[in-house]
């Protein structure tokens, strides 16, 4: 059975890792329970590649200030992913995928933490002892915590220098090389201007973690990554088949748009729907789509705001969007080579949409060069009380988000031009942005002025005006 034998194979690297030793059981002990979870893991094309089995702690019973402390987990921003494959097209860099084998087996736990002996592998000789464990397990609440500190740790101590833009990036300079480094739980990006110096880098890491070398980048995070003529096109086709499979609408018919402009969603729209869990997994699902599909961002936000109680016109907002990905499974991001690196913005909102409380969703949209980078669309935190003063609060984040790109870019070495041009639709909010005069006396907008003011007045952000028909 495929399934035993992966069971014998974790159980077999989870000794040779030194995982844990046996000791004798004491009523002090707060005991971890754990389980065997079970995983068939895929290629782009849908094969098998191997099956999997994971025994994982049940972190749940663990007891804050006795068997655990600080939790949290070493993600990548999809943002960051998106800029670094940009700038590695745009170089002409190639993509290096590796991936370290059962990564949180590697952090070494600062707290005693006692398990039960795995279901199935209890040892016949000592039936009653616990594992005390010396190596982080998935499933403990400081796994994640473990499993980063060992890696930074290991790739500063090697020369690399970690991201103050975000903490899953590493930059080093080495034999006239300069390599990226993106982490991302237990997969690894590594971009690569010299082959000799890569495979030295490899090697390196090889000493340190069990790690399997996968070679140029071709699937990443359920993203596929395909060759075009002008660059790389990122695309979830298989991961969007999979929602709309879940869902029971393999056979739906396919629509132009993911949203009705016609209706209004509220809280009391409609009868409450079945089956609210089904809801939650489909929308959950939808989120991560739009790590490469920003034309679904602004729908799938709208139907996240009633997760909490979902109504049936909630659930066909839905189906809406997934009717939509039918007509569109093929679409995805494209990332061309070949473009300037420089960032040009544009913000919007639907000002007072919420009909429930009247508050603006706003969002923005960052190019480098050609390629789209970074998108959000939300509900903004406090009612507007004109359409100007909500589009400047969407001009304040779109303003805070090309900020943190460049400072982001100038960590990798590069640069872009000292003035960056956002783009609004709407004229009062880009005359406010340049005008000295403020008669407003909303405290909330007028910090929102008084940032966007200053960046304007120190030339790092232009703001011009775009007709809504363009935008």
């Amino acid at each position: 059975m495929p399934w035993k034998q992966a069971m014998q194979e974790e159980i077999q690297a989870l000794h040779d890792n030194g995982t844990w030793t046996l000791v004798t059981y004491h009523s002090s002990m707060n005991l971890v329970s754990s389980r065997w979870v079970y995983k068939i893991k895929r290629r782009a094309d849908g094969s098998v590649e191997r099956y999997k089995a994971r025994l994982v702690a049940l972190g749940f019973t663990q007891q804050e200030g006795i068997d655990y402390s600080e939790t949290f987990s070493p993600v990548i921003k999809p943002t960051t992913v998106r800029l670094v494959l940009t700038i590695a097209i745009s170089n002409g860099r190639s993509l290096h995928q590796l991936d370290v084998h059962n990564a949180f087996l590697n952090g070494i736990l600062q707290e005693e933490v006692y398990m039960d002996q795995p279901p199935g592998f209890v040892h016949s000789d000592f039936p009653t002892h616990v594992c005390r464990l010396h190596k982080s397990l998935y499933g403990l609440k400081q796994a994640p915590r473990a499993w980063y500190k060992r890696l930074s740790d290991f790739l500063l101590s090697i020369g690399f220098q970690a991201s103050k833009a975000d903490t899953s990036l590493f930059i080093l300079f080495y034999g006239g090389g300069l390599f990226y480094l993106l982490v991302y739980v237990e997969d690894i990006l590594l971009t690569r201007s010299n082959s000799e110096l890569l495979h030295k880098l490899i090697n390196l890491l090889s000493s340190e973690f069990k790690l399997r070398d996968l070679g140029m980048v071709h699937y990443f995070l359920g993203i596929e990554v395909k060759p075009t003529f002008m660059g790389i096109l990122l695309s979830q086709q298989k991961y969007a088949t999979d929602i709309i499979s879940r869902a029971g609408m393999s056979s739906c018919k396919p629509v132009d748009t993911p949203s009705s402009p016609s209706s209004a969603l509220t809280t009391q729209s409609g009868a409450p729907y079945s089956d609210s869990t089904k809801y939650r997994q489909i929308v959950g699902a939808l989120q991560y789509l739009t790590f490469t599909r920003p034309d679904i961002c602004y729908a799938v936000n709208k139907v996240c705001q009633f997760m909490h109680a979902p109504t049936k016109d909630h659930w066909a907002a839905v189906k809406r969007i997934l009717r939509y990905l039918q007509a569109t499974k093929s679409y995805g991001l494209h990332v061309t080579q070949g473009s300037p690196l420089s960032f040009h913005g544009f913000t919007d909102v639907d000002w007072a949409g919420s009909v429930d409380d009247r508050k603006s969703t706003g969002g923005y949209l960052v190019y480098l060069g050609n390629t789209p980078i970074s998108w959000k669309y939300g509900k903004q935190r406090t009612v507007a009380r004109s359409s100007t003063e909500a589009e400047y609060k969407a001009l304040a984040d779109g303003t805070a988000e090309i900020l943190w790109l460049r400072s982001l870019l100038s960590e990798l070495q590069l640069s872009s031009p000292p003035m960056t041009t956002l783009w609004c639709d709407n004229l009062r909010a880009t005359f406010l942005s340049v005008n000295l005069v403020f008669h407003a006396r909303t405290k909330h907008v007028e910090v929102d002025y008084h940032f966007v003011r200053d960046r304007v007045a120190k030339k790092e952000i232009q703001v011009r005006f775009i007709s809504s028909k363009d935008n």
